[in-house]
């Protein structure tokens, strides 16, 4: 049995116990996470597809950690004018453990 989910603005395909990296969502490690946005449903010939999202749709996870991705590096440079600029960003994520889907 599989989800596909949105939150942050991506969609992913998940099955119970899988882990995966989003967006930061709000909660503190160990804590119980809830997405609502379930696009689609599929338990091996019966799939259910929403319109967007499925009405009853569940995925349940919990937080297994809150982190800050790798340093991405923003150069912006113009030659032969005396102009370069550098600008660093990381990512926050919250990396989920899937723990029940139900659709």
């Amino acid at each position: 049995m599989y989800a596909v989910i949105k939150t942050g603005g991506k969609q992913y395909r998940v099955a119970k116990g899988d882990t995966l990296r989003v967006e930061k969502l709000a909660g503190a490690e160990g804590d119980a996470v809830e997405l609502g946005k379930v696009l689609m449903v599929a338990d091996g010939d019966d799939i259910k597809v929403g319109a967007p999202y499925l009405d009853g749709g569940k995925v349940t996870a919990t937080v297994k950690a809150q982190g800050r991705g790798d340093k991405v590096e923003i150069i912006k440079f113009r030659r032969r004018k005396h102009h370069m600029k550098r600008q660093g960003h990381r990512q926050s994520y919250t990396e989920l453990e899937i723990t029940g889907i139900t659709g």
